[in-house]
């Protein structure tokens, strides 16, 4: 049977496992070498052809720190925005994961 300091200790370590996955994440998505798979609507509509960023250590590593800072910024903009402008924008899938957690929340 665990103790409470073991639920204690399983805890803190999946809290801090899970943190460290999402720094990771932000800052790889943020990567001009990824923006293909990140930003895939950026090069079908022709919004951008190949890393904007010149140098060498530009084209593969982005240096603006302040582009870190927006990681999390879209989430109050999706939850004020209309259904139907969700949908053009992100998806069918988005608008109803949106739908499923707000549900979820009341």
């Amino acid at each position: 049977m665990a103790t409470l300091v073991d639920i204690g200790v399983a805890a803190a370590f999946n809290i801090v496992s899970a943190l460290l996955f999402l720094l990771i994440f932000a800052l790889l998505r943020l990567q001009p070498f990824n923006d293909r798979v990140y930003f895939p609507k950026w090069y079908l509509r022709g919004l951008r052809s190949s890393p904007a960023h010149s140098g060498v250590v530009q084209k593969f590593v982005n240096l603006d720190w302040k582009s870190y800072l927006r990681f999390l910024g879209w989430m109050p903009d999706a939850l004020r925005m209309p259904e139907a402008e969700l949908i053009d924008h992100a998806g069918l899938d988005s608008a109803v994961y949106l739908r499923i957690y707000l549900i979820g929340l009341k």
